[in-house]
């Protein structure tokens, strides 16, 4: 009886410790993959944020460029931009050259876009095509245009955005320098009553366009470009195609030229805002196309990143496909939060603890990047108070990441503006 009671013992033991390796082996290996995965991006974030905190002399760069020969011509495409065009172009025509060429594409516009630019003395095309929509189009129609003429620097501006005093020279500078893409500053400015989505929209805006891109410039490496406030030397703009209509066409583009061999250059010293979009559709439909958009590409272009970055032994695209891994703020805290759960519940049942260090250290890591950004750039759009209710902007924005696995947007949409 005796060695029955502890055969049954044994072998309980035995069960149990089958029961706890398989666990570990069923979840706590996977896991493990996915929170090193998870830490490698926000590791890159981190030293982005730390970077972009740190203060470092720069060169300040003259507001006007020193070559008159330059020819440079500005792409405006405008889909029913009624209410911003002649706004963005009083303010563009007080900064630029009497030589520089200033044009409007107005895109499959049913309303006055183009008789207002018209009136403001510039060069209209008008394109209406309703098979091909899209920003991506709308420029190709410029780029053709200008080929039989072709200038020295090609800038991009929106509709609705406008240069701040000086930036437009600043940028057609850089990009005769360097001879590569240069990317603006492009920040969003809240409506005149800011509601707490609208500060915390402004701020992941301003981490997105300000401090990753001016870490990524101290640490020596590329940044993604914005869709406005882009200049590119003609011939690096020639060796891509602008005619598609991809959700986010502005990422595409700034990642097709890094393969090309040109990254582009953030330059903090130019600066363009635009508004955030009032009412609540608006800004929903935004964010859906912006991240909606981001996924898609970043699932399309980190294996190629990765790939050409290793075929052609450029550590840059290994960075920029770390970079572009870097989830949405909200995303990014929503995944970390329910992996690290998971961890949680493995490390009880398991004793394996490997995973849950690695979310925990995660964890610190964003949480640091947050704080340093909002600390040196963050304070004037969102005070601390509002800082905290970040979980319950995240938690506004599920839907939207639902609805990324069910029905991601595809197309290009144009955000409504006020009164459209």
């Amino acid at each position: 009886m005796m060695e029955f009671s502890i055969n049954t013992t044994l072998l309980s033991a035995l069960l149990s410790s089958i029961t706890v390796q398989s666990l570990t082996l069923m979840m706590g290996l996977p896991l493990t993959a996915v929170a090193a995965l998870l830490l490698v991006p926000i590791m890159l974030l981190v030293s982005e944020c730390v970077a972009a905190f740190c203060r470092v002399s720069t060169r300040q760069l003259s507001p006007t460029y020193t070559e008159p020969g330059n020819r440079v011509a500005i792409l405006i495409p405008a889909h029913n931009e009624a209410l911003e065009i002649g706004i963005t172009l009083r303010s563009l025509l007080t900064q630029i050259n009497p030589q520089d060429h200033l044009i409007v594409i107005a895109d499959n516009c049913t309303d006055e876009t183009a008789e207002i630019a018209r009136r403001a003395g510039v060069t209209v095309l008008e394109r209406y095509d309703t098979e091909h929509c899209g920003k991506g189009f709308a420029l190709d129609v410029g780029f053709r245009y200008l080929q039989t003429n072709p200038p020295d620097v090609v800038v991009i501006l929106d509709a609705d955005s406008q240069f701040s005093s000086g930036s437009y020279q600043v940028l057609v500078k850089e990009a005769m320098r360097w001879r590569t893409p240069i990317q603006a500053t492009y920040l969003m400015e809240q409506p005149v009553r800011p509601s707490v989505k609208d500060g915390i929209s402004a701020f992941a805006f301003l981490v997105k366009n300000l401090v990753r891109p001016l870490g990524l410039k101290r640490l020596g490496q590329a940044c993604e470009l914005m869709g406005t406030g882009m200049a590119f030397p003609w011939q690096v703009a020639m060796t891509v195609s602008f005619a598609n209509d991809h959700i986010v066409e502005d990422l595409k583009l700034g990642l097709d030229l890094s393969i090309a061999g040109f990254p582009p250059r953030y330059c903090p010293q130019a600066l363009v805002t635009s508004r955030l979009p009032k009412g609540e559709d608006a800004a929903k439909g935004q964010r859906k196309r912006w991240e909606h958009g981001y996924l898609s590409t970043m699932i399309e272009y980190v294996p190629r990143l990765v790939n050409q970055g290793l075929t052609q032994r450029r550590i840059d695209l290994l960075v920029s496909a770390t970079d572009l891994s870097i989830l949405p703020l909200s995303l990014l805290v929503m995944l970390w939060g329910c992996l690290i759960l998971v961890a949680g519940l493995v490390a009880f049942l398991s004793g394996y603890f490997i995973p849950l260090a690695l979310l925990i250290a995660a964890g610190a890591g964003l949480g640091v990047s947050i704080l340093l950004a909002w600390y040196r750039y963050g304070q004037a759009v969102l005070s601390l108070q509002q800082l905290a209710q970040v979980p319950l902007y995240v938690l506004w924005k599920i839907p939207l990441y639902l609805e990324f696995l069910i029905n991601p947007e595809k197309r290009w949409v144009r955000t409504k503006r006020d009164s459209t």
